[in-house]
């Protein structure tokens, strides 16, 4: 029996990629539904039309006496809580709620719930193929890829969901089985009031969750709960108890997990000191849900990253390039300065900017410093980013993605990297991020 009343009526409210999840499912549950969104032209409308043409869909400013005829919002992540319809019809009575709270409520396998301002989407699918590999039927998916709701099946043993800080907001029971939030750094700084209330919001994924996994070089991934919930760990350190980290021995570098290694670091694919914590990072939420550990070091061995997130181009005259144009906050590009800078025998060629989101670009000065031969930069908070480095490195300004890589290369020397990890959001110039990373290796590519 579906847990929603059919007699009671909800409104969607925002009809993108989500909403149009939540459609569906409305649909094929037989709820009397309306859907709202801010837009004139929202991107799922002509679907909708066409796929539900009974379903009554008001687009433009938000009517807040029609929004208070639901009994449920399910608001979109996209639009914030803060919105003053959203607000006033709270205040009345209507509850805001969420796609990923009607998916909690109604998966019948365990969830893995994946949070955090960077790696989440390289560590959700990571996760998704240890347990793949150890045979279980598993569905990926939430802020990455396939909508949660699209996932559910009575066939699927396993849900993996990367899940952002604006789907957390409207969560108020996920009731994971194991929950961890990676890191914690300034992002959406212009959605939130300040780190203390985008760290609340991330901190939602603990609530109800069966087992949690923090970040030990991060205190703010730890949570605050009660004693006797199981705790596991990760970091670069050498582990502990319940811990996964790094040993050294004969001076080969392992992770390790206790005091047991369990693999080579040489033998991982994916770079950089970032890339194994995410890759012990998913080896603790796979042990959390008791995935064994050859099924996951057999998929660690395989696995090649995610585009645009650290991606290995090519390399040129002893020169490699990669596209992070997934790094669209400071903490972000900050790993993978630190990562790859560390992995490398020569210097970076950072190519950084776009819109900033209202972030303080201060935390870049000391390891560009200390990682970089130069910086390029472009985009709409290019000089924020150059007040923030300083003169600690000669910075290049330019106009386009194709000026900035040809910069790079009279500028890069054998032994060094070329890395776009820009630190902001790429709405500025382009669609999104994944067009940015395509037109940089497109354009790196070409060189002769």
């Amino acid at each position: 029996m579906s847990l929603i009343a059919s007699d009671h009526f909800r409104i969607v409210v925002g009809l993108g990629k989500s909403g149009m999840s939540l459609v569906r499912f409305l649909a094929n549950r037989g709820v009397s539904f309306a859907v709202a969104d801010t837009r004139e032209s929202p991107p799922e409308l002509a679907t909708l039309r066409r796929d539900y043409p009974q379903v009554d869909v008001r687009c433009g400013e938000l009517d807040v006496e029609f929004l208070c005829r639901a009994d449920e919002l399910y608001v979109s992540p996209g639009l914030a809580l803060a919105t003053p319809a959203l607000q006033a019809t709270a205040a009345r009575g209507v509850k805001l709620s969420g796609d990923i709270e009607l998916f909690a409520r109604h998966a019948k396998a365990p969830i893995i719930a994946i949070s955090g301002s960077n790696a989440k989407s390289t560590v959700t699918t990571l996760v998704g193929e240890m347990a793949a590999a150890a045979g279980k039927r598993v569905a990926v998916g939430g802020n990455l890829g396939t909508p949660a709701l699209d996932l559910l099946s009575d066939d699927v043993e396993l849900y993996v969901m990367e899940l952002s800080s604006f789907q957390l907001e409207t969560t108020d029971h996920l009731g994971a089985e194991v929950a961890t939030v990676l890191n914690i750094s300034e992002d959406h700084m212009d959605r939130y009031s300040g780190l203390p209330a985008y760290h609340l919001a991330k901190h939602r994924i603990f609530r109800g969750a069966r087992q949690v996994v923090f970040n030990r070089q991060d205190a703010l991934t730890r949570p605050l709960l009660g004693e006797g919930l199981p705790c596991w760990s990760f970091g670069l350190g050498v582990p502990d108890f319940k811990g996964f980290g790094l040993r050294e021995e004969n001076g080969e570098k392992y992770l390790a997990f206790e005091f047991q290694n369990l693999m080579p670091v040489r033998e991982l694919k994916i770079r950089g000191a970032h890339n194994q914590a995410n890759a012990l990072a998913a080896l603790a939420l796979g042990h959390a849900v008791g995935l064994p550990f050859d099924a996951m070091l057999s998929a660690l061995r395989t696995f090649a990253g995610l585009e645009h997130r650290c991606q290995w181009v090519r390399e040129l005259d002893g020169v490699a390039w990669y596209n992070d144009s997934k790094a669209t906050n400071v903490g972000a590009a900050l790993a993978a300065i630190e990562g790859l800078g560390a992995d490398i025998e020569g210097k970076l060629v950072l190519i950084a900017g776009g819109d900033g989101k209202g972030a303080d670009f201060k935390d870049l000065r000391d390891p560009v410093a200390a990682n970089c031969r130069a910086v390029v930069l472009l985009g709409r908070d290019r000089e924020l980013i150059a007040q923030a480095l300083g003169d600690g490195v000669p910075l290049v300004r330019v106009a386009s993605l194709d000026e900035a890589v040809q910069q790079c290369r009279a500028l890069a020397q054998p032994g060094d990297a070329v890395l776009l990890s820009p630190a902001c959001a790429s709405f500025d110039m382009f669609k999104n991020y994944e067009e940015r990373g395509q037109l940089f290796a497109r354009a790196v590519e070409d060189l002769a």
